[in-house]
C-alpha cells in the first residue's frame, strides 16, 4: 500500500519487467489510437491496419476515456463512493481514475490492476495520487479474481462500498469466463458497491472487419458482442440512468457540438443491492 503514490520497486527485489516488443497488445494499441507515446513498432502497425479499415476507433478511444471521466464524478460525487477497483487500466493517459475521482473526493483510494509490464512501469512513475488519498497498482491477470481481491485488500476495506470498474477489458474474455468473473469480483464487495463497464459491440459491420483483421495479427483477441449481452452483465444489480447505452449517451455533457461519434461501445453503471 503506498500513502498517495507508487512506491518505487527497491532494487533486487523485483525482476525486471519483461517486454516483448514482436507481440500488439490492446493497451499500447489503444494508447497509439488516443495519441500517445508509450507504444511500439507492432502496436502502431496494427493500430493502422485497424484505423485503416474503421476510422472511428479513434472516436471510440476518446469517448471511452470521456465515459471513464463522467462515471467516476458520479461515482465519487452523487454517489458518494471513495474506493475504485480499476481492472485493465491500460496506459496512463490522462483523466485517469484516480485523477478524476480524488479531484472530487482527495481522501479516495484507487487501486489499478493490469498484466502488462510496459503499463506497470508507467503506472508506478505516473500515476501519483492525492497526499490524502491512496493511488496503488497490483500487477495481476483478471484471470485470478482471487488473487487480485487478496492482493487489492491491502488498499481496500471491502467492509465499505467499492466501485469495481471493468472498462474494455472484459472484450478479451471468452465467453464462458465473462458472468463467472463477475460474479467473483462483485460477491467479495459488500451492499452499495457498484459496478461500471463498457466494451465494444457488434453493432457497425466495419467495426466487426476491423477487429477481426486485428486480432489475426496476434495478441489477445478482443471480442465485439450484442448490447444485450452487455447488458446482461448487469443482471441482478440496479442500473443507473440512462441504463446501457452507448458510451457517448452516458450522462453526457449538457452542450454537444457536432455529430455524435463513437458509438459502438456501450456502457453503464449499477448498484449492488
Amino acid at each position: 500500500m503506498t500513502d498517495g503514490f507508487f512506491s518505487p520497486v527497491p532494487a533486487g527485489t523485483e525482476p525486471a519487467p519483461e517486454l516483448d516488443t514482436s507481440v500488439p497488445h490492446s493497451s499500447r494499441i489503444w494508447n497509439y489510437w488516443m495519441g500517445g507515446k508509450d507504444n511500439f513498432a507492432i502496436d502502431r502497425e496494427v493500430g493502422d491496419q485497424v484505423y485503416a479499415s474503421f476510422p472511428e476507433i479513434a472516436d471510440l478511444a476518446r469517448t471511452s476515456r470521456e465515459f471513464l471521466s463522467r462515471v467516476v464524478t458520479y461515482l465519487a460525487g452523487t454517489a458518494g463512493i471513495r474506493q475504485f477497483l480499476d481492472i485493465g487500466t491500460g496506459m496512463p493517459t490522462v483523466n485517469n481514475t484516480h485523477e478524476v475521482a480524488q479531484a472530487v473526493a482527495p481522501e479516495s483510494r484507487v487501486v489499478y490492476v493490469d498484466n502488462d509490464p510496459l503499463v506497470l512501469v508507467h503506472a508506478r512513475a505516473l500515476l501519483v495520487g492525492s497526499p490524502e488519498g491512496v493511488t496503488d497498482y497490483i500487477d495481476a491477470d483478471l484471470r485470478d479474481p482471487d488473487a487480485i481481491l487478496e492482493r487489492a485488500a491491502d488498499v481496500l476495506d471491502f467492509d465499505q462500498p467499492v466501485a469495481l470498474m471493468l472498462l474494455g477489458i472484459l472484450g478479451h474474455m471468452p465467453d464462458d469466463e465473462v458472468q463467472p468473473i463477475i460474479r467473483r469480483l462483485m460477491d467479495a464487495l459488500p451492499s452499495g458497491s457498484y459496478l461500471a463497464m463498457y466494451d465494444g459491440t457488434n453493432t457497425s459491420e466495419a467495426y466487426n472487419e476491423a477487429m477481426e483483421r486485428g486480432n489475426q495479427q496476434g495478441g489477445v483477441p478482443y471480442l465485439l458482442r450484442s448490447p444485450e449481452a452487455i447488458e446482461s452483465r448487469f443482471n441482478g444489480m440496479e442500473l443507473v440512468d440512462p441504463g446501457v447505452v452507448p458510451c457517448p449517451m452516458w450522462r453526457p455533457e449538457p452542450v454537444e457540438v457536432g455529430t455524435r461519434r463513437g458509438m459502438d461501445q456501450y456502457g453503464g453503471v449499477a448498484r449492488k443491492p
